[in-house]
């Protein structure tokens, strides 16, 4: 098994004993979820595949800070391509999960209904529910709706109800993704912005920050950069804008509090702000929705988190008693368009994947196999497909036995009964198996992504130094 991920100095040659010129065939610019998965994809196929990325690590952008649910697709606009990709990806991620081991809790979901014109809307969702192919949600009473949450703040008229909504690891499925995509012969370069892009005959240069490199196809699913990615070929079809959602994490402590993702009736800007667990046994407060023109502003500011506890108080008012652990901040790539911005380009041997929102995560892998059909469509000789090498990914997830509870793994090694960081009660065999994995972490947020070694209530206070010096012993 060759397998090449680089993330510093020039590119290296791609030539091989084969004759071949270097020239891949596809390249997918973006290693977010979307791009991974897109990568995985491709790599079903005896192709040359590159996956390139501005940032450090896999899911370093949008795809690291969202509210990290599994969605029906049940409020999508009907007949959009979102909600076809959303549905079939949802069926598509749930079997994944189960199959690598991404943690994924079905906690449903309540549309909460806080007056008289919100109630009213509930049946017209119920119906959109039905179009859009999912037929399990029902609109239920006040009585049962405090009976089913209890600490819910008063006032509650009703909520519909959606059974099969959950909660997911957000930062596994892509980093699961690209590790199957690498072991099957994905070319994956990180620190790789690209600058420019050139037509040469049937080829595309894509000038990048650590060289260039050819390429027959190109896929962009560059995420809040697609825009700019997509004029450099030519077009200016649409612009993101930024829209920054910030959010709380609340102590374990307070999870005993939230049985169900506690949804907003929603509106144009957005699914509103929800309460939610999450996999790690926190509880979620947020999105924010602020549309802003800088790309890179991912800080919480003081009157985005006021904003954020005054819905929480309304919505479950023990949650602002409760311990904050963390706050962080998210940007989704808004385009003034409620579907994707997907297209293909024949004469160009492109597919641009824009506009992909909040639902990206669950409609990644039908997005993934969406853009591979596009990209047969525009020529590419796909051939048959190939079973891809099976990936386990270590689990992240509370509802299931985490290594430290496993008398088994740590009678076969000591290591996996050893605590660093004891928050989150992450070992020092996670630790090492991360460092020592098939796309190892560049960075000690990448560390935490792929463990959770600092992140809990302390975020590394007592374990920084230990984390960071594992960390700093596995660089080479």
């Amino acid at each position: 098994m060759t397998v090449t991920v680089t993330t510093a100095g020039s590119l290296p040659g791609a030539g091989g004993p084969d004759g071949s010129d270097g020239t891949y065939d596809v390249t997918v610019v973006g290693a977010g979820v979307v791009g991974a998965a897109i990568a995985r994809e491709l790599a079903r196929y005896r192709l040359r595949i590159a996956l390139v990325d501005a940032s450090d690590d896999i899911g370093n952008g949008t795809s690291k800070a969202n509210t990290a649910i599994l969605h029906t697709g049940f409020d999508a606009v009907p007949g959009s391509l979102e909600a076809r990709l959303v549905r079939e990806g949802q069926a598509l991620l749930a079997a994944y999960a189960t199959e690598t081991g991404i943690p994924v809790e079905r906690t449903g979901a309540l549309l909460v209904a806080w007056n008289a014109d919100q109630l009213a809307v509930l049946p017209e969702l119920l119906a959109k529910s039905g179009r859009n192919g999912y037929g399990a949600a029902r609109v239920i009473g006040a009585d049962e709706l405090r009976a089913r949450e209890p600490h819910l703040g008063p006032g509650a008229l009703g909520a519909l109800e959606i059974p099969d909504e959950s909660v997911i690891c957000p930062w596994t499925t892509p980093l699961a993704f690209a590790t199957q995509a690498v072991r099957a012969g994905v070319h994956l370069h990180l620190d790789c912005r690209v600058t420019d892009i050139a037509e040469d005959g049937d080829v595309h240069t894509v000038s990048t920050s650590r060289g260039p490199l050819r390429t027959r196809y190109l896929v962009n699913a560059a995420g809040l950069y697609a825009d700019e990615i997509d004029r450099l070929l030519g077009h200016d079809v649409f612009t993101v804008t930024p829209r920054r959602g910030q959010l709380i994490v609340y102590d374990k402590l307070a999870r005993g509090l939230v049985s169900h993702i506690l949804l907003p009736v929603p509106t144009s800007a957005g699914k509103g702000v929800l309460v939610a667990p999450t996999v790690f046994g926190n509880v979620l407060l947020g999105p924010t929705a602020e549309d802003l023109d800088d790309r890179t502003a991912t800080g919480s500011t003081a009157d985005g988190l006021h904003l954020l506890r005054e819905q929480g108080r309304r919505i479950v008012p023990a949650l602002v008693d409760e311990e904050i652990t963390a706050v962080y901040a998210g940007l989704r790539a808004a385009t003034g368009q409620e579907d994707y911005r997907i297209q293909e380009y024949p004469g160009l041997r492109y597919v641009a994947v824009g506009g992909i929102r909040s639902t990206g995560l669950t409609a990644s892998m039908a997005i993934a196999g969406h853009v591979t059909g596009l990209l047969a469509e525009t020529g590419l000789e796909l051939g048959a497909p190939r079973d891809l090498p099976h990936v386990t990914m270590p689990n992240l997830g509370e509802a299931f036995p985490r290594p430290y509870r496993r008398a088994d793994l740590i009678a076969m090694d000591p290591a996996y009964g050893t605590l660093v960081c004891h928050c989150e009660y992450v070992t020092l065999g996670e630790i090492r198996d991360a460092l020592d994995s098939t796309v190892p972490p560049q960075s000690l947020d990448g560390l935490r992504r792929r463990t959770r070694a600092r992140g809990g209530r302390c975020q590394g206070f007592h374990c920084g130094a230990a984390v960071r010096a594992l960390f700093e012993e596995a660089r080479p």
